[in-house]
Parts: C-alpha cells; sequence; structure tokens
C-alpha cells in the first residue's frame, strides 16, 4: 500500500479509484482531542485547523471540484463565551495565515452563512478573501460558518416570497430548480460525500437541501487525527458504494407460484 502520510502521496493510493465530485465535512472532535491530550479546548482547535490545511491540499491534489467545511454552525453561538471568543480569533488568524498560500494553488474561496453575525472587521476580511481568489479555477472550497441548513432554506424562502412580492416571479412557477437558485452557492454541485468525524451519527443541520442523495461516511477518528489518511479511508468506502439515486437496478423477476 502507498504511503498517505501526507497529501502529496494520495493521488497514488487513490489512482483509478471513482472520486467524489464535491466532499462535505463536519469536523468534530477537536476538543475531546484536547482533553484527551491534557490540553486547553483552544487547542484542539489549533490541532483542527492543521488537518484542514493537510485536507485541503489533499482535494486540491485530487482535482476535486469543491469541497464544504463546517467551521461554525449557528448553534455555536451557545458556547461559552471565551470559547467562542477563541474560535472567532483562531477563524481570523487562520484566514490571514492560509489566503495567500490558497491563493497560489488556485483554490477558490467561498464562505457561506449569516455574516450579519460576525463584527464589521471580519466581515470584510471575508468579502477580500472572495475576491481575491474568484478568478482561481481548482478547487472551490466553501466555508460554512454561521451557518445553519434550516437558516439556509428559510432565506432561500425568504428571497423567493420577496421576488413574488415585487412581482418579478409567479408564485406557480416556483419548483425544485427555483428553490435552488435561491440558496447560497446554487451554482456548485451537491456533495457526493458527506464526512463526519468524531463518532457521531448526525448530520447536525449542514446542507439540508443539498445532501438529499449525499453518501455518508462516518470516522471513529477525531478530526486533529483524520488528515490524509482518514480522507483516503472515506473516499474508499464511497468508491465501493451502488448510487442509485432513488432508482432500481433492473433484475429479472422471480416467477410467481400459484397454489
Amino acid at each position: 500500500m502507498a504511503d498517505t502520510n501526507g497529501p502529496a502521496q494520495i493521488s497514488e493510493r487513490l489512482a483509478g479509484v471513482e472520486l467524489p465530485r464535491h466532499i462535505a465535512i463536519v469536523m468534530d472532535g477537536n476538543g475531546r482531542w484536547a482533553q484527551r491530550q491534557g490540553q486547553p479546548r483552544y487547542a484542539g482547535h489549533r490541532a483542527g485547523a492543521r488537518s484542514v490545511r493537510e485536507v485541503v491540499e489533499a482535494c486540491g491534489r485530487l482535482e476535486l471540484e469543491a469541497l464544504t467545511l463546517f467551521a461554525f454552525s449557528s448553534e455555536n453561538w451557545r458556547r461559552p463565551r471565551g470559547e467562542v471568543r477563541v474560535l472567532m480569533q483562531l477563524f481570523r488568524t487562520t484566514l490571514d495565515q492560509e489566503l495567500q498560500r490558497l491563493h497560489e494553488n488556485d483554490v477558490r474561496l467561498s464562505f457561506i452563512g449569516d455574516r450579519t453575525q460576525f463584527e464589521a472587521g471580519l466581515q470584510r476580511r471575508l468579502t477580500d478573501a472572495e475576491a481575491l481568489t474568484a478568478e482561481n479555477t481548482g478547487l472551490q472550497l466553501i466555508v460554512a460558518t454561521s451557518y445553519g441548513g434550516r437558516w439556509e432554506i428559510a432565506e432561500a424562502a425568504r428571497r423567493l416570497a420577496a421576488s413574488a412580492a415585487r412581482g418579478e416571479v409567479d408564485p406557480q412557477s416556483i419548483d425544485e430548480d427555483a428553490f435552488r437558485g435561491a440558496l447560497s452557492l446554487p451554482d456548485v454541485v451537491d456533495p457526493d460525500l458527506f464526512i463526519r468525524t468524531g463518532g457521531e451519527r448526525r448530520i447536525s443541520n449542514f446542507l439540508l437541501w443539498q445532501m438529499a442523495y449525499t453518501e455518508l461516511h462516518f470516522a471513529e477518528t477525531l478530526w486533529p487525527d483524520f488528515g490524509t489518511e482518514g480522507l483516503a479511508r472515506a473516499i474508499e468506502d464511497y468508491a465501493a458504494r451502488d448510487r442509485r439515486f432513488g432508482a432500481v437496478t433492473s433484475y429479472p423477476l422471480k416467477s410467481v407460484r400459484h397454489a
């Protein structure tokens, strides 16, 4: 088996494997990782940021279309103030440190979520990062922050209702495609593979509309330890599945005996 200790080797290991176009990840387990190491929770979040760097690089090397990371949920605002403050500071610091590297690697950055919850300086940072990388054609890295799937659906409904009230759209014409067009990133292909680390088995209000037919992979590994090896295993698991999207593979009917 090829050595997959780093992003540079993952392409060799997964050569010939059917790859997902879009991966979505809930990065769970930073706090538990820190606890097991006898360190404060913020140390786990910093270790998690290193795992983010490794996974983003690996997805770029695999030439995937998109990677969506659930960085901070709308529910996370209810965490202790001190932890929220640390998370926001880490988010700003990581963005400042990684932005140029991402740009040089042709990564296009997008952010989804309720930005109005952030202070003005961070809102400007997000807008500037998107503008800097807007013309890049490699991996699209989508960071969900202050985000919730129900919030996104409600926002889309409000946009469509406002358009209908202005006479711009006939309510009877609103179908799935129209609704999708009102979501945060309507032009991004739906996730093929969802990964959650840390042993929990739920999607936690993440991309509820987009993950109707997404394959789910739950890893026991805590996020700081996930890295390239965990990513490779998840993709191998995905490639072994038979995706039917609600259809049934044809098969011969068995004869029916009548009494």
